[in-house]
């Protein structure tokens, strides 16, 4: 498979006064060969992927449809997905990563993603998808400024015939990333995985890690560990309960990853926190 991608790192809202409704994260094009496998994958963006040539078929959210030449696939962000190409027929394609941009549809079951054809069109659009890969591989001057630039003329476009919408950037990453720190707040003395949460949300895993550890700081994992041993600290202080009992009421594996995880965090042994809270309880000063 022969490829081509280039990230943009420049900051948009510098380029110009104000914030735009749209940025250019990246853009790519891509030509099959016999060594392509495909994968379901997501992204926190939204995708444009246009087939310069070649044919194939799209498959989104459990959908398999067919794909040719000219045809345009707008995929909103966290829509799971994939393309498969012709062995005969080997598909070429750009694509574009766009963040604050997405397509809608008074149908909330067919609002993620949406096929249009540009047969006869596509002068309209595929001039403009050459010229922001010229731009972002060679990268002279202004071409910050050209990149944005077309980006809003293919928006323009575009949006006189699907529905195009603005929205902040995060906006999903936020919601779903909030449903899994909620959810893991009622349930963290269950055995929970990463894969249940995934699945809570319907994100994939590996991008749930990237946008919760970019939204809160820590991984889910690391979040689900750090509520239990904060109701640890409280059971060490307030009970009489084993080390063993803990462990088991928490959800952790075991005694031991309990007090490897608790000494990871404290500094201290839960024993040693446990001696430490009496002492405290039976100092006068603090009483």
């Amino acid at each position: 498979m022969s490829s081509k991608r280039y990230l943009l790192d420049f900051e948009a809202e510098t380029i110009r006064g104000g914030q735009p409704p749209c940025k250019l994260l990246y853009v790519s094009s891509a030509q099959y060969g016999g060594d392509w496998h495909s994968s379901i994958h997501a992204h926190d963006c939204t995708e444009l992927f246009y087939v310069v040539s070649g044919a194939g078929q799209f498959h989104v959210e459990g959908h398999l449809f067919p794909v040719g030449a000219d045809d345009l696939v707008v995929i909103n962000p966290n829509v799971e997905h994939t393309e498969l190409s012709r062995d005969n027929r080997p598909l070429e394609y750009i694509v574009l990563g766009i963040e604050g941009l997405e397509f809608t549809s008074p149908q909330e079951e067919e609002s993620r993603y949406c096929l249009m054809s540009f047969q006869g069109q596509r002068e309209d659009i595929l001039p403009n998808l050459h010229s922001l890969l010229r731009e972002a591989e060679g990268k002279q001057e202004g071409y910050e400024l050209i990149c944005q630039n077309i980006l809003e003329i293919l928006a323009v476009r575009l949006g006189r015939r699907v529905e195009l919408s603005s929205v902040s950037n995060g906006r999903y990453s936020s919601k779903e990333c909030a449903l899994v720190r909620r959810y893991i707040d009622s349930h963290f003395k269950e055995n929970i995985t990463l894969s249940q949460l995934s699945d809570l949300v319907h994100i994939n895993k590996y991008y749930l890690v990237h946008t919760f550890s970019r939204e809160y700081g820590v991984s889910p994992i690391s979040y689900l560990i750090s509520r239990r041993l904060q109701e640890s600290k409280y059971l060490l202080s307030r009970t009489n309960h084993s080390l063993s009992q803990i462990s088991h009421m928490l959800g952790f594996s075991s005694p031991s990853y309990f007090s490897q995880s608790f000494r990871r965090a404290e500094k201290m042994s839960p024993l040693e926190y446990r001696k430490l809270c009496h002492v405290k309880d039976a100092d006068p000063v603090n009483a």
